[in-house]
């Protein structure tokens, strides 16, 4: 049976668009992997996000929040806001209060990556303290093993963490993802999708919340 995985992020910049368009590709090396990308939607009223210089052309569809127990497994992104994750997120997030209720997303996996301004900005945290939501859903958690070789490369400024893939964008959002770090974006979407079609291939079933 095909693994149903969804690539959900939200991207000011286009950063986390990139991002997550790598992570795509990485998760459809893996057979058996129906991959879907969509974005949350903004908060911001459109006049506020062209006046900062948001993206507003992105391709990704729109998601719903019901739809996210129709996945096997979901890849979050999002940009640092002071350690934390965006607004929009949150927003997004705090609407799955049915999913917690019903305990519809217990047994998914669930994953994260990121961008910061500047190389000590908050990736980690905004990572980690992401997990908080996922764990309260119930969500087994997937990050970046050490095997991908990129994290622990010195020869450059790079983002990539443990806990999820992550991209410098700079103060002024000049940056763009380095290969280094699609590289590492690529594993994650492999990885994650990997395990997640190894939890689901013997059993549609999953652990009831008690």
């Amino acid at each position: 049976m095909t693994t149903k995985l969804l690539i959900l992020y939200y991207s000011m910049y286009g950063h986390v668009e990139t991002m997550a368009r790598a992570v795509a590709d990485g998760a459809r090396l893996v057979t058996d992997i129906e991959v879907a990308t969509k974005r949350v939607p903004e908060t911001m009223p459109e006049e506020t996000a062209r006046a900062a210089g948001a993206k507003l052309d992105q391709e990704a569809p729109i998601a719903q929040p019901e739809e996210l127990a129709e996945y096997d497994g979901i890849i979050f992104g999002t940009p640092t806001r002071f350690g934390n994750m965006c607004g929009q997120m949150r927003t997004f997030l705090d609407q799955t209060g049915k999913h917690w209720m019903n305990g519809a997303l217990i047994g998914k996996v669930g994953s994260v990556f990121t961008s910061t301004a500047s190389q000590h900005g908050g990736q980690e945290t905004t990572i980690t303290s992401f997990h908080t939501t996922l764990l309260h859903h119930g969500m087994v958690i997937v990050g970046v093993p050490y095997s991908c070789k990129e994290l622990v490369n010195m020869d450059e400024i790079s983002g990539g963490t443990p806990y999820g893939a992550s991209t410098l964008a700079d103060g002024d959002g000049s940056r763009q993802p380095s290969e280094n770090e699609l590289t590492i974006a690529r594993f994650q979407g492999r990885h994650v999708a990997q395990i997640t079609r190894w939890l689901t291939a013997g059993s549609r079933d999953r652990p009831d919340s008690g």
